[in-house]
């Protein structure tokens, strides 16, 4: 028997996006205020549906652009300058997930260094910056006195999963220098692990750590005063981007 679309029912295809970066030493989501339906003015994560012209991967690096201004970059490199990781994160498919029609998300994981403001485009009204603890809150989330309301869709276990992954896979990987400018010091990348794990970290401990697996961190040749104090040495991710021994993430 031929072959017949129309025996099928139709379906959607989007990408949404999980945009992790360190600002004011906390680990922060980029969330946009939905403008239009379904869930007008409730946050949500960027996305949006991929084109006809479009694989999965081009229509998160479309997304990541339009909504950051980044670049994605081959995610088994260090970070390069105006770029951010991205990598694919999970499939969403429960029938029920949008009230549209039936829509299957492929969700990716985006980390950037300090990012700036974010700009609000295609269907937002408004972008910021919020630390996820107050995103993945009980009850759901709100500012500036407006009531609060859980994240669109299922953008909320979406959001879990992404930070989930960024918290397990900095223990053994080198995920963690995403989070860093090109060129930075053990000290800043001890800060973005405590950020993204919620923990203080023995400094002594953690630099004998990081600086332990050859070729995982690199020198620069150069220093730096900008976190105060006498200069320290700069580093670049190396060619290593495995930690041996991982470091564990503490019990908290």
């Amino acid at each position: 028997m031929p072959y017949d679309p129309s025996a099928f029912p139709p379906f959607a295809v989007t990408v949404d996006l999980v945009v992790l970066t360190v600002r004011r030493h906390a680990l922060c989501a980029l969330a946009v205020r939905r403008g239009e339906s379904p869930f007008q003015g409730r946050w949500a994560l960027p996305g949006g549906f991929v084109r006809d012209d479009e694989d999965l991967s081009q229509a998160a690096a479309r997304e990541l652009a339009e909504e950051t201004g980044l670049r994605a970059h081959d995610p088994d490199v260090p970070a390069q300058d105006n770029g951010a990781h991205l990598e694919q994160l999970a499939t969403y498919g429960d029938p029920k997930r949008d009230p549209r029609m039936r829509v299957v998300s492929v969700a990716h994981l985006a980390l950037a260094p300090d990012l700036p403001a974010p700009r609000a485009g295609g269907d937002a009204s408004n972008a910021r910056w919020a630390p996820v603890e107050e995103l993945l809150q009980q009850g759901g989330y709100g500012r500036d006195g407006e009531p609060v309301a859980p994240l669109a869709f299922d953008h909320a276990q979406i959001l879990s999963d992404g930070v989930e992954r960024a918290r397990s896979k900095i223990e053994y990987s080198s995920l963690a220098t995403a989070f860093c400018p090109t060129e930075f010091t053990v000290g800043e990348l001890r800060r973005v692990y405590e950020a993204v794990w919620g923990v203080a970290l023995d400094p002594r401990n953690f630099h004998r750590k990081v600086t332990g697996t050859p070729g995982f961190l690199v020198p620069t040749g150069g220093t730096t005063t900008r976190q105060g104090g006498r200069p320290a040495q700069l580093f670049r991710a190396g060619g290593a981007t495995l930690l041996n021994p991982p470091m564990l993430r503490p019990e908290v």
